[in-house]
């Protein structure tokens, strides 16, 4: 199944012990990016728009270790710039596997295979690799060649050392059902990847690619296309509420508190996707952000984002107020 049984009970006891204690605001899962540098520069990207004296930041193992703690979460999406270029990276994953918090390290592989052998297995520790489509596509997705087979080997290299792997897609208006199709096909069937997550593009205001992003009714016309039939096939890491929401069957608000992100900056105002100013720290965002200004329909920027780091947290929390949806959560994880 996409998610182990014992890490869906661990987060499904986590948000009822929020719900009980009145929380109105809690992590689903807290993003760290203990870095924006990168070995690619891709046009979809704007982390390493930041100036060079950014960019040369990073975050040490006590800054991660206390920001998890502080924020309570028992799950961490470790993402960047290119996590394998810090140089604690596989400090930073042991300190947090130590301490029992689920670990996904997002990465682009071109350095797994020489950085696989600082980790160890462990079920509280996924490698998510990224790869935006096929060959041809990917590569010009990170806007270099040999991407693809590198990231590729990677993780046949890393599913036979023991390590779970994961992978995460990012969709734009140059794809069509049939590349996301192709692509999910080969991840689930060929490479044999323990989960997927997809996603439609969001524009960030530093890309340098600002034409290629999906707004809200072509998004659901692709996802709905590209689902047709084969949705249940693939080992979607995702929530069965969410994926209809891509399909346009349902609809959320967005709820942006849900995956906060910690950076070199700080806690980023409202969510990782854009930056209204930080907080130094977690307690700091919650308190003086002001949520409410939010969403499609609040803000501009926010019309034509359908990204899961919004819009996950909102079909949990869907799913947790119906029994029917509740039941199919479970029966779709096994």
């Amino acid at each position: 199944m996409p998610v182990p049984l014992r890490q869906n009970l661990r987060i499904a006891a986590h948000l009822a012990k929020q719900r009980l204690k009145g929380r109105r605001y809690f992590p689903f899962i807290v993003e760290i990016e203990p870095l924006f540098a990168c070995n690619l520069s891709c046009p979809g990207c704007g982390k390493i728009q930041h100036p060079t004296e950014i960019l040369r930041k990073r975050l040490s193992v006590e800054d991660v270790v206390q920001a998890v703690e502080e924020s309570g979460t028992p799950m961490v999406s470790i993402a960047g710039g290119e996590p394998l270029l810090h140089p604690e990276i596989d400090k930073i994953v042991a300190a947090l596997v130590e301490r029992k918090v689920y670990v996904y390290l997002c990465t682009n592989a071109i350095l797994l295979h020489r950085r696989l052998q600082r980790f160890t297995p462990s079920r509280y520790f996924s490698f998510v690799v990224h790869l935006d489509g096929l060959k041809e596509r990917h590569d010009q997705a990170v806007d270099r060649q040999g991407v693809f087979e590198k990231a590729v080997e990677a993780i046949r290299e890393a599913k036979a050392a023991g390590f779970r792997v994961t992978t995460n897609s990012t969709f734009f208006n140059t794809d069509s059902p049939k590349t996301i199709r192709d692509l999910l096909d080969f991840l689930n069937d060929e490479l044999e990847v323990d989960a997927m997550m997809i996603s439609p593009a969001y524009a960030y205001e530093k890309a340098p690619d600002q034409e290629h992003f999906l707004p809200v009714e072509q998004t659901r016309q692709l996802f709905k296309e590209a689902f047709a039939g084969k949705r249940r096939k693939w080992r979607l890491n995702h929530s069965p509420l969410f994926l209809d929401f891509l399909e346009g069957k349902v609809d959320l608000d967005c709820t942006p508190w849900g995956i906060p992100s910690y950076s070199v900056l700080g806690w980023q105002r409202p969510c990782y996707l854009m930056a209204d100013g930080y907080a130094k720290t977690y307690r700091e965002l919650v308190e003086t952000t002001d949520w409410s200004k939010y969403g499609r329909g609040k803000d501009p920027r926010c019309d034509n984002c359908m990204a899961h780091c919004g819009y996950e947290p909102s079909a949990v929390l869907a799913t947790m107020g119906s029994l029917r949806q509740s039941l199919r959560a479970v029966v779709s994880t096994h």
